[in-house]
């Protein structure tokens, strides 16, 4: 069995999630944003907005500072080549993979989350009556279709999601609708999913399960590079019999080739085609919903970072900040830094930098000074703030761009 080294690993793995490729030497154009969904399979929707859209992130952390409206109409106009559903998490998934997903979209009435699956068993009536709506009226808001429906008081609870929302949110999960867009308000406009998506794609028949399984880990592999298995599961979030049964195939088949990795515990699988670089340049943050990042195990066991994000945490038991970034250097992370986008101010807030503890503090400095200018460039900040606290703040308040 072939062994990597750690450092071999990293660079396999930052390689096949897209890192380290050329920079483009024009503005970023639709062709780069494809490369990039391509090498990570999926990109991570998230409602949090205190720097910048989850979504938006990944493919600014590989090819810079680009057009965002890219990707709003890759997801909202024809010809369409994203679509939104529950992948890893809310996600924005290649249309071609929608068959692939329909397996999940079968068990909405056992697997769909709470509420939705409660009003599909309580009110299915309820549930025709928003799909009629969606066919008539769509593309429709939830808002859209609530205000058409009289409400007894208390017809609200929980989350405040209403029964009509809980429906649309059934319907979702089942495939049935989609999301054809969102608002400014970030809202989806939900419509027929035979209406969004291609007719190429709703016309292609559906995978057995174990042959979607089979799609999924492979797309899981080629976007990690090298892998244990419960990651691979973890990308799709699929069944754990499902998965094993995939890398198993994936494995006799030669798709998957078993490898040990230095200081790895568990059993690795690296793709076939996974590229393997000499050495990696260039510098660049990652968002906590970066896929490089998602399984946290495995991003401390590749890069000795250990990296939760503490949004959900109690403001007195934060260790790093609310929104933190790791800062990538090459093929390492040094220095990580609490950001906020402050629009009405137009500055770029640091709360909070901290050095990783094997970097060199003043290139680091630096580096992270040169890489938080061009960020708010990006974002249409005017500058960057002063970082508040963290032992790097001093230095980095004291350093100019190495830029």
């Amino acid at each position: 069995m072939e062994t990597l080294t750690l450092t071999q690993a990293r660079r396999i793995a930052l390689a096949a999630a897209g890192f380290g490729g050329r920079a483009p030497t024009s503005p970023p154009a639709g062709r780069h944003l494809r490369r990039v969904v391509e090498s990570t399979g999926l990109l991570q929707i998230d409602s949090v907005n205190v720097l910048q859209r989850a979504h938006y992130l990944p493919a600014y952390s590989r090819i810079g500072p680009y057009e965002t409206a890219l990707l709003d109409r890759a997801s909202s106009r024809r010809p369409r080549w994203l679509f939104e559903y529950w992948a890893h998490e809310a996600s924005l998934v290649p249309v071609s993979l929608q068959p692939a997903l329909r397996w999940r979209m079968a068990t909405a009435h056992t697997h769909a989350w709470g509420g939705p699956r409660r009003i599909a068993q309580d009110r299915p009536e309820l549930v025709r009556w928003v799909l009629e709506e969606v066919a008539q009226r769509g593309p429709v808001t939830a808002a859209e279709i609530e205000a058409d429906v009289p409400k007894p008081k208390g017809d609200n609870w929980g989350w405040n999601w209403s029964d009509v929302k809980k429906a649309l949110e059934f319907l979702f999960f089942e495939g049935s609708i989609t999301s054809s867009g969102r608002t400014t308000a970030f809202a989806r406009r939900y419509d027929l999913t035979s209406r969004v998506l291609p007719s190429q794609i709703v016309g292609t028949p559906t995978p057995p399960d174990d042959e979607a399984h089979r799609i999924l880990v492979e797309v899981a592999a080629r976007a990690l590079g090298v892998a244990a298995e419960t990651e691979l599961r973890d990308y799709f979030r699929l069944p754990v019999d499902g998965a094993r049964r995939a890398v198993a195939e994936l494995v006799e088949a030669g798709t998957l080739v078993p490898v040990q990795v230095k200081g790895w515990r568990p059993q690795a699988y690296l793709h076939r085609d996974a590229p393997s670089p000499r050495r990696f340049t260039g510098q660049t943050l990652i968002s906590p919903f970066d896929p490089l990042i998602w399984e946290r195990a495995r991003t401390e066991r590749l890069f000795d970072l250990r990296y939760r994000i503490e949004i959900y945490v109690p403001e007195p038991q934060r260790v790093h900040g609310y929104y933190v970034l790791p800062f990538l250097q090459g093929d390492k992370f040094t220095a990580r830094v609490d950001l906020k986008a402050d629009r009405k101010a137009g500055v770029l807030r640091v709360p909070a930098a901290w050095l990783e503890p094997s970097a060199q503090p003043e290139p680091t400095a630096r580096a992270l000074r040169a890489e938080l200018e061009r960020l708010a460039g990006w974002l249409g900040l005017s500058g960057v703030d002063r970082a508040a606290r963290g032992d790097l703040a001093p230095l980095l308040n004291g350093v100019t761009s190495s830029a």
